[in-house]
């Protein structure tokens, strides 16, 4: 598994900044949701507490409402600024709750919820086993989780255009579909399925790719990256091999890796891998209190 380090603080920071420019530059983000909401048809029953993981500005979470109007949907993400953006999407009929907070400390009550999705948030958090232990916590037993997160083909354009120009990081890395698989199953979650799909969007210039990016705060994160200025030679050097890249059309292509996941919530006792060996089995009082033995 990649030994990366991201950098929170610049993650919530970046996101902060991007709050009011997110939705003009989400056109991935959309499509993809459309494809995980798909998965919410594998969910049968109707749920009365559903967490949006990385709500953003809250699009997503609207969309839960909408098809779950009964439910208690909960908007939660790491920077503040995007949910004060995500207060446009939640009306009277569509109301939901916006909490800060992160993915791997999820400010919530053990086993409260029943449905979990996250689009394109889980890639931000470098510690899976951390993640999918949270995760298994709040979940209900038998209740569901769908997510969406980036694999390491994404941006290989970008990636391959800067490897060209020098030798430092200049793209973060994403983790790939077997290490997030394996992470899910130690952290006791049932009957896990993953896929890949990669799209690839397309500009008239290297730059506009650039704009996007920082328009929906997606900046490289990795906490070994270079802190000084990349310098305007570097820079002009990059977009020239990237030019060498255009497609039959003349345009520059940019591909992402996505990798969309859905698991159950395992029952009660289930065990879960430890993480340094072993396994462990967890049982609530109640259920301690009900199995005791009168002598």
């Amino acid at each position: 598994m990649s030994d990366f380090r991201l950098d929170r603080a610049h993650v919530r920071r970046a996101f902060g900044r991007a709050a009011t420019t997110y939705e003009q530059h989400d056109v991935l983000q959309r499509e993809v949701l459309d494809a995980l909401h798909d998965r919410l048809d594998f969910y049968l029953q109707a749920p009365q507490r559903v967490l949006d993981l990385g709500a953003g500005t809250g699009r997503g979470s609207a969309l839960l409402k909408q098809r779950y109007p009964k439910a208690d949907v909960i908007a939660l993400d790491l920077a503040v600024p995007m949910l004060q953006q995500a207060a446009r999407h939640s009306r009277w009929r569509r109301r939901f709750a916006r909490v800060a907070g992160e993915a791997t400390q999820l400010p919530l009550a053990d086993h409260s919820i029943d449905l979990l999705h996250s689009n394109l948030c889980i890639q931000w958090c470098d510690d899976l086993a951390a993640l999918f232990a949270e995760f298994v916590r709040v979940l209900k037993p038998g209740g569901f989780m769908a997510v969406t997160t980036f694999g390491p083909d994404t941006l290989r354009e970008l990636r391959a255009a800067w490897a060209e120009t020098d030798q430092q990081s200049h793209v973060g890395r994403f983790l790939d579909m077997h290490d997030l698989g394996d992470a899910m199953i130690n952290a006791g979650l049932r009957d896990p399925v993953l896929d890949v799909d990669r799209y690839t969007l397309t500009y008239a210039e290297p730059a506009d790719l650039a704009r996007d990016l920082k328009g929906l705060g997606a900046t490289h994160a990795d906490s070994a990256r270079p802190r000084g200025l990349t310098g305007k030679a570097r820079w002009k050097r990059m977009l020239d091999h990237y030019e060498a890249m255009r497609d039959a059309d003349g345009r520059i292509p940019a591909t992402w890796e996505v990798v969309t996941a859905h698991a159950w919530g395992p029952p009660s006792g289930q065990s879960r891998r430890a993480a340094g060996g072993g396994e462990i089995a967890s049982f609530s009082l109640d259920q301690l209190r009900g199995s005791r033995r009168k002598r």
